[in-house]
């Protein structure tokens, strides 16, 4: 009996990732305390830009990165074309949205926007959290 839907893609996307295809197996498993961690290590933490990621799983219609963000940075305005989540994992985020509404997150918190919202990020504290952006499955014809 065969688990996996025959709509999903992901070793044909696999085989089309040059770089880490590990971030399209049928499984993925981390440990996101230490992959927060090690992020804190990496290079890019110590750059001006107040932040750094990581992307966890890369499928052609889905995708986790971990961010991290320094105290008093912010992402400028920027939109995704698929749905996005923000799941809060620590310090305290404002999300500034259209019509000059804000989220404000702690940890814990999830806010999920819908294709194309534009919004921008900012770090009240030093923060983490995982962003998740699922396209639609017009996008996916678009990348064939």
């Amino acid at each position: 009996m065969s688990v996996r839907d025959e709509n999903c893609h992901s070793d044909e996307h696999r085989a089309s990732l040059t770089r880490l295809p590990q971030l399209a197996e049928p499984k993925i498993q981390f440990n996101v305390a230490k992959e927060l961690e090690q992020l804190h290590h990496a290079g890019a933490w110590d750059q001006t830009s107040g932040r750094s990621s990581k992307t966890l799983a890369k499928y052609a219609d889905f995708r986790i990165v971990l961010v991290s963000m320094k105290a008093n940075t912010r992402m400028d305005q920027h939109r995704a074309e698929g749905r996005i989540s923000i799941q809060c994992l620590a310090g305290r985020l404002r999300i500034h949205l259209p019509s000059a509404q804000k989220a404000e997150m702690a940890v814990g918190d999830l806010l999920v926007l819908d294709c194309g919202i534009p919004h921008d990020v900012e770090a009240l504290a030093e923060s983490a959290f995982l962003l998740t952006i699922c396209w639609p499955n017009s996008h996916l014809a678009e990348t064939k």
